[in-house]
């Protein structure tokens, strides 16, 4: 079965979705491939109970540009945390941070717990970084970024005690060895935004990005099978012709259909959801707890950041888990989580049902350093390839990852881009 289109994007994530809308706006014709049943990669939402439970453990956070540019996302309603963090410390949660209105992170944090002096240097740096250009901090030397902090004008008790567990889980990497360039990005959207997450679950931003596309631009339950300039055979649907190809799958399979394609290292992620017997502090808060009795990096009582996500009345608490005690099997790691969540949330361990646990190996693409930010995305003219672990492993570098492969698709073409044509800034 021969069928023909301009382009065809295999891979229906965010990174290929994001290409999908950049094309068709331009007057190009696109089929999005996709194996799964559903649109979304690795942002999936289970349905359980009434729950709506995320799969993935990544944070969003309303400085990402192209949350608020790309074309589908009008409709997106991001609900955002309290401003700062809840810090899990000698027993009790230390809030860093907490201001009412959030002008800026950076001033919230002004207003910790720690002293004057301290708060103050916080406070100057985070403002520095929320100032600075991107290419500026492109252009700093790379390091492994635990080897950064102690460089940052900041005592100990602050790098230990909230940068160092909170760059853990910003870059899903507690061993700290992603690139001093990504790390001071990500830092800088967290100074400049807040953390917050999509208003019914993470496979709200694909659903919405998949929806507004032409009707039948994605084809689900179509696995690619090979690729190349001007086609992609499938397993079971025959081969779609075309113009122009987009690999826009996760690492792994883009190496499989692209042989000689460099595969990254991941880091292990895995997502638990529990439903309490007694409500936990009523608090839309994000709690870091990493390397604090226990494996869970953060939590948060999810049901209160954005209700959507349990029936009315129930509580859903979901917490993430990383590095090598992401691999620890379910049943064990459940025992030790809501060990340490009791003490986090002031309940007992029996007081945590566990609603589900999601295990991904390859959830994020690890960014040692040195890492280029700007990976090439076009292999040749008619050949292309996205996705987070081309720019950063975050949703706005997957976006932005797939905004960039299409722009170089177009000017191969040589159809001028209508959306973002501006010089693209890195993501």
């Amino acid at each position: 079965m021969a069928q023909h289109a301009d382009v065809v994007i295999v891979g229906a994530g965010l990174a290929g979705l994001s290409a999908a809308h950049q094309l068709t706006s331009a007057g190009v014709t696109v089929t999005v491939l996709e194996a799964a049943p559903r649109p979304g990669g690795r942002m999936a939402t289970d349905q359980v109970d009434g729950f709506r439970l995320d799969r993935s453990g990544q944070l969003l956070n309303t400085s990402y540009p192209d949350l608020l540019r790309a074309p589908g996302l009008g409709g997106l309603t991001l609900r955002p945390f309290i401003p700062g963090v809840l810090v899990h410390a000698d027993g009790r949660n230390h809030r860093i941070g907490g201001a009412k209105r959030a002008f800026s992170t950076a001033r919230a944090l002004a207003r910790s717990r720690t002293t004057g002096l301290d708060q103050a240097r916080l406070s100057t740096a985070l403002a520095r970084l929320a100032a600075q250009p991107v290419e500026r901090m492109l252009a700093r030397p790379d390091r492994p970024t635990a080897a950064t902090l102690a460089g940052r004008g900041l005592p100990a008790r602050t790098v230990e005690g909230f940068l160092r567990p909170l760059l853990a889980s910003l870059l899903s990497d507690p061993e700290l060895t992603t690139s001093s360039r990504c790390a001071d990005l990500v830092l800088r959207g967290f100074a400049r935004g807040r953390l917050c997450m999509p208003a019914g679950g993470a496979a709200t931003l694909p659903g919405l990005l998949a929806a507004l596309l032409p009707p039948g631009t994605v084809r689900t339950g179509v696995q690619a099978v090979s690729a190349c300039t001007t086609s992609v055979t499938t397993a079971e649907h025959g081969v779609f012709s075309c113009r122009s190809v987009v690999i826009a799958t996760g690492a792994r399979d883009a190496a499989e259909l692209l042989p000689g394609l460099r595969l990254p290292d991941f880091h292990p992620v895995t997502v638990l959801h529990h439903t309490t017997a007694g409500p936990p502090a009523r608090d839309a808060s994000l709690i870091l707890t990493a390397g604090r009795g226990g494996p869970v990096a953060h939590t948060t009582v999810a049901s209160e950041v954005d209700p959507a996500r349990a029936p009315a009345g129930r509580t859903l608490v979901t917490s993430t888990v990383l590095g090598a005690a992401a691999g620890i099997p379910l049943t064990e790691l459940d025992r030790a989580a809501r060990a340490q969540l009791a003490r986090v949330y002031d309940l007992s361990p029996g007081d945590f049902e566990l609603l589900a646990g999601h295990h991904d190996p390859d959830a994020v693409p690890a960014m040692p350093a040195p890492h280029d930010a700007r990976r090439p995305v076009r292999l040749l003219s008619g050949l292309y390839v996205c996705g987070d672990h081309r720019d950063t492993s975050t949703v706005q570098g997957a976006l932005f990852s797939g905004r960039r492969a299409a722009h170089a698709l177009l000017r191969d073409l040589g159809i001028r881009p209508g959306y973002g044509a501006p010089t693209l800034r890195a993501a």
